[in-house]
């Protein structure tokens, strides 16, 4: 999914994560959407103010394997602006900013930064959220 680098976008794409979640069997009200929503959340506000460049959108990807016996729901979002790397810091205790990626980092399995793939310009940053167990098949 493409969002522009906006405040609107970075809401729609929370929105349209946690909607595509509950279609695919993960209720607005379980762990795992909650969870993947707010990453998507503080990745996608991270694409909007730090990797914001004029006149280009942010991706969302999100993906759950269903092959795997204890599936992950896996969230990307790129942006493209690679020379503002993400990284995990502490924030002050009354600062209003900075602690999106230690929010990631803490409800994650795992989490990274990558470049975008092929050739596209920017960088990718992917967090992976365990389900537990497969969704229902009448999904």
């Amino acid at each position: 999914m493409r969002f522009t680098a906006t405040p609107r976008g970075a809401r729609l794409a929370r929105r349209l994560v946690s909607h595509r979640l509950a279609a695919w069997g993960y209720p607005y009200d379980s762990g795992p959407n909650e969870t993947a929503t707010l990453i998507t959340s503080e990745l996608a506000a991270n694409a909007v103010r730090h990797g914001r460049v004029p006149g280009r959108d942010f991706h969302v990807r999100v993906t759950v394997p269903p092959t795997s016996a204890k599936p992950v729901i896996r969230i990307e979002v790129s942006d493209t602006r690679a020379e503002k790397q993400p990284a995990l810091g502490i924030a002050a205790l009354d600062a209003e900013t900075g602690r999106g990626l230690y929010l990631v980092s803490q409800l994650a399995e795992r989490w990274a930064v990558e470049p975008r793939p092929g050739d596209a310009p920017g960088k990718t940053v992917w967090a992976e959220v365990s389900t537990g167990t497969k969704p229902p098949d009448s999904c």
